[in-house]
């Protein structure tokens, strides 16, 4: 049978009319596939899924080689306030991506990352197969092997979240560059992470950039490392120092090695190697980078597990930066797959 351009339209009004009109005995959910609130099974998608998120994360590495930090951000971001849920990925008024200073300057090419990944699955490999939340982690993953770091074990099945974290939860969760260790570790401390995963997450900081305003309470330090970057910062407006100053685009344990030797950027890099608590993990980490990784795969994967309320009863978003809007929306998915089958 064939549809022309011009009838379609009409006949996904007509097939759409003769849905809603059918007796209640029908039940909708033998009509169409609808995901439940529960764990996905993505074994028949594992390949298909996995093999689109590595080309497009090495497509997007190759034109902007900052969207691995972009990504990193992102998923910490998004799982401390109240678990890994894909809520910082919705936009829109009142949402996680407004908060300042806590989610300024998210990286727009990863966000964008993210939900080109979500179209692709999901034409590719299924309708609703696989949530944001786990094609956030999944090219978080990637793009740190890419970039020469790990691989670490992430779960996969989570839901998206309905609605964005409350502010609260985000300004309390989320550490502040100008922390010092006691309060770090307090801030771990409620995730239930530990010193180890502290000191081994900061080493995402080999890789990305800071804004000068993030560092700043350090200009008057008298070293000529700090007194080279305040030059720096007031000559360029706009500026963004590498937080790795020896390999910034590599995923290595040179973060480390550059902290021992005081060229630490944020006020919390350097609180590490001054502090008897993290100080022996700072040195552990320099002189042994697949310690470092080990570790850094451990707590990212503990990352990456925490789940919140939101998380056990979300939904599989159709789109990464709004919430699914309900039974239309579904309706006509399944005319569009009829459309698309005859």
């Amino acid at each position: 049978m064939a549809w022309s351009r011009a009838a379609m339209p009409l006949g996904m009004i007509v097939v759409v009319a003769a849905l809603l009109s059918l007796p209640s005995a029908l039940s909708l959910p033998s009509l169409i596939s609808m995901p439940t609130a529960g764990k996905v099974d993505l074994a028949l998608t594992d390949s298909c899924r996995d093999d689109i998120v590595r080309n497009a994360v090495q497509a997007a590495r190759s034109s902007d080689i900052g969207v691995t930090a972009g990504l990193l951000r992102i998923s910490f971001h998004d799982c401390f306030p109240q678990g890994c849920d894909g809520s910082i990925l919705l936009t829109g008024p009142n949402t996680e991506q407004d908060i300042r200073p806590q989610n300024g300057g998210l990286r727009q090419t990863a966000l964008d990352l993210i939900e080109s990944i979500r179209d692709k699955v999901h034409r590719a490999c299924g309708w609703r197969s696989v949530s944001c939340t786990d094609i956030m982690n999944l090219a978080t993953r990637e793009a740190v092997k890419q970039s020469g770091g790990p691989d670490y074990t992430v779960p996969t099945g989570r839901l998206d979240s309905l609605e964005p974290a409350p502010r609260t939860a985000v300004e309390q969760s989320l550490p502040a560059p100008f922390f010092d260790v006691s309060q770090l570790l307090e801030n771990f401390g409620r995730k239930g992470m530990e010193n180890l995963d502290l000191v081994a997450l900061s080493g995402a900081h080999t890789i990305g950039k800071a804004s000068c305003g993030s560092f700043s309470n350090r200009f008057g330090e008298n070293t000529a490392f700090m007194q080279a970057l305040s030059k720096t910062c007031r000559d360029i407006p706009g500026w963004r120092q590498d937080l790795d100053v020896t390999t910034p685009n590599d995923f290595d344990n040179a973060y480390f090695v550059n902290l021992l030797q005081g060229k630490g950027l944020l006020t919390s890099d350097m609180a590490l190697v001054n502090d008897g608590r993290t100080r022996w993990l700072v040195e552990g980490f320099a002189g042994n980078h697949w310690w470092f990784f080990g570790q850094f795969g451990t707590s990212m994967s503990k990352l990456a597990h925490m789940q919140g309320d939101q998380g056990r009863n979300g939904q599989i978003r159709d789109n990464c930066t709004r919430k699914n809007s309900g039974l239309a929306q579904d309706l006509v998915h399944a005319v569009e797959e009829f459309v698309a089958s005859v």
